[in-house]
């Protein structure tokens, strides 16, 4: 049984979990990437993949870090998923639920990984009115930086499902990317800058983020 499923799991993006996920919990944790994710039978259906059924694997799975694994796949239904979606998925997943990733035969601790927020906006903000929200100025190649918080603005070629209530306003989608070593304080003042312009924070993995301590 191991070492099919082991097979099949190369097939795609893996979150590796320590214990078996309660369906109405991981389904409440994916809608935070795609607030149209939806049940469909064991799996889960969110913008262009399928979340397999968790199935219990042998911990070589995952090099014997996890004395128990429950193995989540993500496969595409259709072509490739856009911008990576597929990956950031488990990850996102493996991260909130203590789990690893496992991603073309490589496992990695997506908890491991510089953590921030992403503030995503319908259209890009003026340096002036950026500069009142976050109270920094900014430098001569645009990028905000304060002691506790480094801000820059990018333009995003994708939509993420996350920010779809951004949608039919947007006229220039824009994230302000945020980092900072107090990763509370980076969650605040993303939450405040997203009540100033109207927009909808996210973490790395595109994960929507609605207090300070998600970020955590």
């Amino acid at each position: 049984m191991g070492w099919m499923a082991k097979r099949r799991l190369r097939t795609g993006p893996t979150a590796a979990l320590p214990a078996n996920p309660d369906p109405a919990e991981l389904l409440r944790i994916i809608r935070l990437s795609d607030p149209d994710a939806k049940a469909d039978g064991a799996d889960i259906l969110a913008a262009d993949v399928r979340v397999h059924a968790a199935v219990k694997v042998e911990p070589d799975l995952v090099g014997g870090e996890m004395e128990e694994v429950w193995a989540l796949r993500v496969a595409a239904e259709g072509p490739l998923p856009f911008d990576f979606y597929d990956r950031f998925l488990a990850e996102g997943v493996a991260v909130r639920l203590d789990g690893l990733a496992l991603c073309r035969g490589q496992v990695s601790d997506p908890s491991d990984e510089e953590r921030g927020a992403a503030v995503i906006l319908p259209e890009r903000p003026s340096e002036e009115r950026l500069a009142e929200v976050l109270g920094i100025e900014p430098d001569e190649s645009g990028a905000f930086e304060g002691e506790d918080l480094r801000a820059a603005v990018v333009a995003l070629k994708t939509r993420p499902p996350a920010a779809q209530e951004l949608l039919p306003f947007a006229t220039d989608l824009t994230a302000v990317e945020l980092r900072g070593d107090d990763l509370e304080h980076v969650g605040t003042v993303a939450l405040a800058l997203a009540d100033a312009l109207q927009g909808v924070v996210v973490d790395r993995w595109c994960f929507r983020i609605d207090t300070p301590g998600d970020l955590l």
